[in-house]
C-alpha cells in the first residue's frame, strides 16, 4: 500500500487524516529528505546564474512538498498524542532539525541567495520578491552562515538539542496533565460548581471505571472548580496541583519535572545568541520583530505596569473587602481569587458567566462569526463535506469570495480531550502559493479546548470561550485571506512575530460589539437574543479587574525578557530568584512559594515565544488601534475592506509597521489600548512604538 503521506497533491491535495497512522510518518519523512537533498544538489550545481524561476520556485516546490509530510506529522503530535505517535514525531523531529539547519548553512544555497540579490535583474523583482530574498538572506546569517567550521558545528548541535528539550518539555506538561486526577466520592464537596462541571466530572469517573466524580487538570475542570467551587480546601487543591504542573513541586513532585531542561535551554539558546555576536538571547529574539532592544521592550512593559498598578491594588482591596464581608475571609490567596471575582462581577454587575452560557451555542456563535467576516470581508464560510478529519469532533470549512471563488478552508477542532494539547492555537496546514503549476490555496488548524456537549445539547460556551474562538480565527484570517502569492511571505509567515497578535486580538473586539453580538448570541432553546441590559454588562465587564489581569500578562512578559536577556551561565537562571524580584517590582499579590508557574510556561519553553511574550501587549496596542478606526469612522464597509486589503492580505510581504501605517494612515498610539481596558485616567510615561 502507498504511504497516503506520499500521495500526489494532484490527487490528494488535502492530507489523508483518515488514512494517516504513525508507522508511515518516519518512512515517509526519510524519502521526501533523500529526495530534497539530491534535488537541491542539481539545482545548485547548474545555477551558474540563479533566477527566481531556476532557484527559488523550485525551492519553494521541495518545501511544500516537506511541509506535506511534516505538517500532519507534526499537527497529529499535538492533537492526538498517543504513544505511537509521540514516538513517530520524536523520530522524525532531529531529522528535520538537522534538514532544516543543513540548508541554513549552506554556503553555495546563501551563494545563489546573495547572487540574486546582486544580479542587475533583482532591481527588476517585485517588493514581495525582493522582501524574500532579504529576508532570506537575513535568516542565513541567524543561522550561523558566517560562522568558522566549528562553531557552525556547534550552532548545528545546539539547534538540535533545543527542539529535543523543547518538545519533551511540552510532553511533560501534557503528561502531568494527564496523570492526575482527584476522585470526589462526596457530592456536597461539589457544592457551587455548574451542573454542567458535575455532570461531566462524572462522566469522567464513569470513563475510567470509577464511581464519583473526577477532577482534572484540563482547563474547563478546574476553572470549573477554581472559579465555582464553595470548598476551599478543595480550590486548593486543585490550585496547588495546576500551579506545581510539570515540577518539583505538588502532589506529582518530580514525576515529570521541567526544571532541569529549563536550565539546558536557556544556557543552549544564550551559547546560540553569543556564537552569532549577540550579548544574550533576547537580542537575537528581536533581531526578527519590531520591537528595537530589550531596552525598548523593557521600557513598554514596565510603563504599562505603572499605569495598571494603582488600578490593581484598587482592585485587590475591593477584592479583600467582598471576601471579608461575604464570608469573614481575612486571608484572601490565589485559590480564592477567581471564586470571589466572580461573585463580586455577579454582584456588582449583574453578569454571571455562567448564566450567559446558554446564549452561546457554539453553533450560533460559528453563524455569528462567519457573518461578521462576510460584512466586513465579503468573505462566505460554508461547511464542507467529504473532508478527512482525525477525530469525529473536527469539523471543516471553506472560504469563498462572495463571487463563490474559492479562498482557503480550515479545520476546526474544538473540544478538550485525552491526548491533545492544552490551550487553543491555529496552524497552517498548507500555504498559499503560486507556481507554474498553479495556484495552491491556504489551509488551516484551528484547536481549542472547550468543554464538550452534553447528550441533547449544542457545546455552550462562555464569554472567554467565545474570546477564544474569535482569537484563534483571526489568527486563521490572517493566514487564509493573504493575497500574496509568495509561499515565503504569504499569510502568517515572514510576519514580524510582535505583529503577528494583531489580527487575533483584533477579532476579539467584535464579541464585545453590540450588534454583532445581536446577531448570535441567542438562547439555545428559547431563542431569545440576549437582552440588551445583559450587553451593557457585558461591555462593562471588559473594564472588570482589568489592572490586575494586565500585571499578570506583564509579570509573565517581563519575567520572560529578562529571564533570556540576563542570563548568566556561571550562575545559571536561577529561575525562581527572576520570577520573585520581578513580583516585588510590579505585582501586587504574590503566590505562595511552593508556585512554580515558569515550570508550565510553554509558550516561551516549547513554543515560539522565547522573549517574546511581550508580543500579546505589544501588539494589543495595535490591535486596539485598528478597531478605533472603525469605532471613528462608524464602522463603516470602507473601512472593514481596508483592513483585509492591508492587514489581512498583505501578509509578510512587507515591514509590519509599513502594512499599519497603511491601514490606519499613521504610526500606533496606545491611546486606544488605553481606553479599552479602563486605564485611560492612569498617570505614567507615554510609549511610542518608533
Amino acid at each position: 500500500m502507498q504511504n497516503p503521506l506520499l500521495l500526489d497533491p494532484a490527487s490528494a491535495p488535502l492530507p489523508p487524516f483518515d488514512r494517516l497512522r504513525p508507522e508511515f510518518a518516519e518512512a515517509a519523512l526519510d524519502e521526501v529528505l533523500a529526495a530534497n537533498r539530491a534535488a537541491i544538489e542539481r539545482l545548485l550545481a547548474s545555477a551558474t546564474a540563479p533566477t527566481w524561476e531556476t532557484l527559488i520556485e523550485p525551492l519553494e516546490d521541495l518545501a511544500d512538498r516537506l511541509q506535506r509530510v511534516w505538517g500532519p506529522v507534526s499537527h497529529l503530535f499535538s492533537v492526538t498524542s498517543s504513544a505511537e505517535w509521540r514516538q513517530a514525531y520524536n523520530a522524525c523531529l532531529p531529522k528535520v532539525t538537522a534538514y532544516n539547519v543543513e540548508l541554513s548553512q549552506s554556503e553555495p544555497l546563501y551563494r545563489a541567495y546573495q547572487a540574486i540579490a546582486d544580479s542587475p535583474a533583482f532591481a527588476s523583482y517585485s517588493p514581495t520578491r525582493r522582501k524574500v530574498i532579504s529576508d532570506a538572506l537575513r535568516d542565513f546569517r541567524l543561522s550561523g552562515i558566517g560562522l568558522p567550521p566549528d562553531d557552525k558545528a556547534r550552532f548545528k548541535e545546539l539547534s538540535l538539542k533545543l527542539s529535543e528539550l523543547q518538545t519533551k518539555f511540552e510532553e511533560n506538561l501534557m503528561d502531568a496533565i494527564q496523570a492526575f486526577g482527584l476522585l470526589v466520592t462526596d457530592e456536597a464537596r461539589l457544592a457551587g460548581m455548574t451542573e454542567a462541571a458535575r455532570q461531566a466530572a462524572r462522566d469522567k469517573a464513569r470513563a475510567k471505571g470509577q464511581d464519583g466524580w473526577l477532577l482534572t487538570l484540563d482547563f474547563p475542570s478546574y476553572d470549573a472548580v477554581i472559579t465555582y467551587a464553595d470548598d476551599r480546601d478543595l480550590r486548593r487543591e486543585l490550585y496547588t496541583a495546576y500551579a506545581t504542573r510539570a515540577s518539583d513541586q505538588g502532589p506529582q513532585a518530580g514525576c515529570f519535572d521541567n526544571g532541569p531542561l529549563i536550565e539546558q535551554i536557556l544556557a543552549a539558546r544564550f551559547e546560540l545568541a553569543k556564537l552569532l555576536g549577540y550579548a544574550n538571547y533576547a537580542e537575537l529574539s528581536l533581531a526578527t520583530k519590531m520591537a528595537e532592544s530589550p531596552g525598548q521592550v523593557e521600557a513598554f512593559i514596565t510603563d504599562l505596569a505603572a499605569r495598571a498598578k494603582p488600578r490593581a491594588r484598587a482592585e485587590l482591596d475591593t477584592l479583600r473587602e467582598y471576601a471579608r464581608k461575604l464570608h469573614g475571609l481575612e486571608d484572601l490567596q490565589p485559590w480564592d481569587m477567581a471564586y470571589y471575582a466572580e461573585k463580586l462581577k455577579t454582584e456588582s454587575l449583574g453578569l454571571a458567566e455562567e448564566a450567559l452560557r446558554p446564549y452561546f451555542p457554539l453553533p450560533g456563535v460559528l453563524a455569528g462569526m462567519f457573518g461578521l467576516v462576510e460584512r466586513l470581508y465579503g468573505v462566505r464560510v460554508e461547511r464542507a463535506e467529504h473532508v478527512s478529519t482525525w477525530h469525529p469532533d473536527v469539523s471543516v470549512w471553506t472560504l469563498t469570495e462572495a463571487g463563490g471563488e474559492a479562498i482557503g478552508l480550515f479545520y476546526l477542532d474544538p473540544y478538550a480531550r485525552d491526548e491533545k494539547r492544552s490551550g487553543a492555537w491555529m496552524d497552517e496546514c498548507l500555504g498559499r502559493r503560486r507556481s507554474p503549476c498553479g495556484l495552491q490555496r491556504p489551509s488551516a488548524y484551528l484547536v481549542c479546548n472547550f468543554t464538550p456537549p452534553r447528550p441533547g445539547q449544542p457545546a455552550l460556551l462562555t464569554h472567554e470561550e467565545v474570546l477564544t474562538l474569535f482569537h484563534e480565527f483571526g489568527h486563521g484570517l490572517h493566514h487564509l485571506l493573504t493575497r500574496v502569492d509568495e509561499a515565503a511571505v504569504s499569510g502568517i509567515r515572514g510576519v514580524a512575530w510582535d505583529a503577528v497578535e494583531l489580527p487575533s486580538q483584533f477579532m476579539e473586539n467584535w464579541a464585545f460589539d453590540p450588534a454583532t453580538l445581536r446577531s448570535f448570541a441567542r438562547h439555545w432553546q428559547t431563542g431569545e437574543v440576549l437582552p440588551d441590559d445583559q450587553i451593557d454588562k457585558l461591555r462593562a465587564s471588559r473594564h472588570f479587574q482589568t489592572g490586575l489581569a494586565t500585571l499578570r500578562q506583564l509579570e509573565f512578559a517581563l519575567f520572560d525578557l529578562r529571564l533570556h536577556r540576563d542570563y548568566d551561565p556561571a550562575r545559571g537562571a536561577d529561575v525562581l530568584r527572576v520570577i520573585d524580584a520581578i513580583r516585588d517590582e510590579i505585582a501586587v499579590i504574590k503566590p505562595p512559594p511552593f508556585n512554580r508557574m515558569p515550570w508550565s510556561f510553554s509558550h516561551i519553553f516549547a513554543g515560539g515565544y522565547a522573549a517574546g511574550y511581550y508580543s500579546y501587549k505589544w501588539a494589543e496596542v495595535l490591535s486596539a488601534d485598528a478597531f478605533a478606526a472603525f469605532e471613528e469612522s462608524n464602522f463603516a464597509a470602507e473601512t472593514g475592506m481596508r483592513f483585509r486589503d492591508t492587514v489581512l492580505a498583505q501578509g509578510g510581504a512587507k515591514d509590519a509597521m509599513d502594512i499599519f501605517v497603511e491601514f490606519r494612515g499613521r504610526k500606533p498610539s496606545i491611546d486606544a489600548l488605553l481606553r479599552h481596558s479602563g486605564l485611560a485616567g492612569e498617570a505614567a510615561g507615554s510609549w511610542q512604538s518608533d
